[in-house]
């Protein structure tokens, strides 16, 4: 009986177990082990070792201009998409009368598939009858061609990309809801107006939440396919050409698996050092409740 209770909860895991090594932990080796090869889809496979990353940083003008690019558009995407989320989720959580039905319209578009998505933004944004520069004529705007112009086109990809912050919306929302009350109560009496009230309490307070979106947005920006490949297909003249766009057409398009394995890879060790260097710098302005509870609890047992 005893051995059963003790084997019971890794029945449980076991699911999550299978399916991280097969569908996750698998493919990952599996990538690392072709991108030191010459691996086409049909032919001969070679092993080239560390060729596939030499040519990269040698022979492929492509790549540096792809990542600049793909800097450039989170750059613009990561702050932005982050205010616009915290924006809407200071504004769902006030009590006013019908607000359920604006947190359901503000999420819906988070639902809607990438593919949709970009079909109606490729209307929205068209140069010549889009419904975006038509009003923006009512104000005596003329509007630009917004996914032709190589000037335009990466702010074109980042408005239809701030789309979808339903999610991140949620998340800020969930962790303004669980704020005490009292805090805002005790800061009105002090005279503090919602401004300072932002600054003071709710901005400290969320600083985990904030830290955790500030990540998964740095992750999302670099691997940003669908809705470039849809919109512009990397144009004009490459002006979008996304470093993930690159990847799937090296993998898909040119049937060069090996290298696109060897793009994969670089692109994860550079997630990987922006996302440590946003956790090294995370203790200089996030606020863990615990820890300042922990440190103000030794000054008392010091004093004592």
């Amino acid at each position: 009986m005893k051995k059963w209770k003790t084997i019971t909860p890794y029945l449980f895991i076991t699911p999550w177990i299978i399916g991280f090594f097969v569908f996750t932990l698998g493919p990952l080796i599996f990538s690392l082990c072709i991108s030191m090869f010459d691996w086409p889809v049909v032919g001969e496979r070679t092993f080239v070792g560390l060729g596939n990353y030499i040519k990269m940083f040698t022979e492929d003008k492509q790549v540096l201009k792809s990542l600049v690019i793909s800097i450039k558009y989170a750059a613009i995407f990561v702050p932005l998409n982050i205010c616009i989320a915290l924006f809407l989720a200071m504004l769902i959580s006030q009590p006013l009368k019908g607000i359920k039905i604006y947190r359901t319209i503000f999420y819906i578009p988070a639902v809607v598939s990438g593919v949709a998505t970009s079909v109606i933004w490729s209307w929205v944004l068209n140069g010549d009858y889009g419904v975006l520069n038509y009003l923006l004529s009512f104000i005596g705007i003329e509007g630009p061609k917004w996914l032709v112009d190589p000037s335009w086109a990466i702010l074109a990809v980042v408005i239809v990309s701030a789309f979808g912050v339903g999610t991140m919306m949620l998340v800020f929302y969930t962790n303004i809801k669980g704020i005490p009350a009292d805090l805002y109560e005790a800061a009105s009496l002090d005279g503090a107006g919602p401004a300072r009230q932002f600054f003071s309490i709710t901005l400290p307070i969320i600083t985990p939440t904030l830290l955790f979106n500030l990540i998964t947005s740095i992750i999302s920006s670099f691997q940003q396919v669908t809705l470039v490949m849809l919109l512009t297909a990397g144009g004009p003249m490459k002006s979008t050409y996304f470093y993930g766009l690159m990847t799937y057409e090296n993998a898909f398009r040119h049937h060069k698996l090996g290298y696109a394995s060897a793009n994969a890879w670089v692109m994860f060790v550079i997630i990987l050092c922006l996302t440590a260097l946003v956790f090294k710098s995370s203790s200089m302005w996030v606020f863990y409740e615990s820890e300042v509870g922990g440190s103000n609890n030794k000054k008392k047992r010091r004093k004592k």
